[in-house]
């Protein structure tokens, strides 16, 4: 069956309980035990189909009871207030998994871990973010908000920049890893912590999977 053609280009912030760095990042179980986390995607060029995506963002709030390969995953997909019909339908598909090749993307790969996919909720999302800087600020109208800072070297107080490079990830390509802190309000998947794994990356992925560079 054929796929619909789609791609979004943009910044993907997620946040999550572990440690720095997120053992899941490397094959490594997490660090409580648990796995709970909270992602917003900036969508600057996009499409899926001919339904365009430019300027939207969507997201959502996860919960694993254990490793997320263990399953019994619980997600909350959340789209931006201000997409069409159209728009949401198609942001709601690339989340699914659905219109993905097997194993390409971290949508398909994460939508095998489900064991509940709560409805959708459609909020005002909004997103401030350097990433040079690998500083942020999310916020899901009512239900969810964040702040990304660097992580800071213990002995001098200032900043220590670290990246990962997943020559064959199917989330990112290169992404700075920072600190995060988390709140969520009213929420069905409660998400609280202050000192937490963050990275920030630039998103360029297919049905197909990320685009990688050369370099990496």
């Amino acid at each position: 069956m054929a796929r619909v053609d789609w791609r979004i280009q943009g910044i993907d912030i997620s946040n999550c309980n572990c440690a720095w760095g997120c053992p899941c990042q490397f094959m490594s179980p997490p660090t409580h035990g648990n796995c709970r986390a909270g992602v917003v995607i900036r969508v600057d060029r996009g499409h899926f189909g001919k339904t365009t995506l430019d300027g939207l963002a969507f997201g959502g709030l996860f919960a694993w009871p254990g490793p997320i390969h263990q399953g019994d995953g619980h997600a909350q997909p959340i789209v931006d207030v201000r997409a069409s019909a159209a728009q949401r339908e198609a942001l709601l598909r690339i989340m699914s998994g659905e219109e993905t090749e097997p194993g390409a993307t971290i949508f398909n790969v994460f939508a095998s871990t489900y064991s509940k996919v709560h409805d959708p909720q459609f909020k005002t999302i909004r997103v401030e973010v350097d990433i040079d800087a690998c500083t942020a600020h999310l916020e899901i109208d009512g239900v969810f908000e964040a702040h990304v800072t660097p992580i800071h070297n213990p002995v001098t107080g200032q900043p220590a920049r670290a990246q990962v490079a997943l020559p064959a990830g199917f989330e990112y390509d290169r992404a700075e890893f920072g600190t995060s802190q988390v709140r969520t309000r009213d929420a069905t998947i409660p998400l609280s912590w202050d000192t937490g794994h963050a990275h920030i990356a630039r998103l360029d992925m297919t049905g197909a999977g990320v685009a990688h560079s050369r370099a990496a």
